[in-house]
């Protein structure tokens, strides 16, 4: 692992077991803040006046999402198994229990990730504001000894390109 990682999940780590109330914000943004995201998607889709446009957000931010998460993130854990954190350090907060393997990249990060590019490439606003709110999941993630700093950044990098390319795609089949 390298000083990066290690310096910064132990900060954000550090965080666990200190109070029961930051414990529980730490679990809903590692755990269940991502769903929300498309919670507030669809949403948008039923109160919205361009509902058209709205549903088209959701169809590329899912196809996007779904190519990220399980084509190119699982390509890149298929020649790179990284241990997660509560798999190699000792004396760490975990405050989610998961399966081992598989830490790099973040599968939820790299999913979030580009739902939230693919929302920005139709509105800037929104797309800011889910940005914001991935960010802070993925934050989620590590503090609760999911992931390592990498992991997130990695999928972050993994879900914008996958956005970038379903878009650049999207576009080439149908200018509109």
């Amino acid at each position: 692992m390298n000083a990066f990682d290690v310096i910064i999940f132990r900060w954000l780590n550090s965080l666990v077991f200190w109070k029961d109330w930051i414990d529980t914000i730490i679990i809903f943004k590692a755990e269940f803040l991502g769903w929300w995201i498309l919670g507030i998607l669809v949403i948008l889709i039923a109160v919205s006046k361009k509902r058209k446009e709205w549903v088209r957000v959701l169809f590329w931010a899912g196809l996007s999402g779904t190519v990220s998460r399980f084509l190119f993130t699982g390509i890149i854990r298929f020649f790179y198994n990284r241990p997660r954190p509560f798999e190699v350090l000792e004396n760490l907060n975990q405050l989610v229990t998961h399966s081992t393997g598989d830490s790099f990249p973040s599968g939820h990060a790299a999913f979030f990730f580009a739902i939230a590019s693919s929302v920005f490439f139709f509105h800037r606003i929104w797309g800011i504001i889910f940005f914001g709110v991935a960010l802070y999941m993925g934050i989620g993630r590590i503090e609760a000894g999911l992931h390592w700093p990498t992991d997130i950044l990695g999928g972050m990098a993994v879900g914008i390109f996958s956005a970038w390319l379903i878009n650049f795609i999207k576009n080439k089949i149908s200018p509109s």
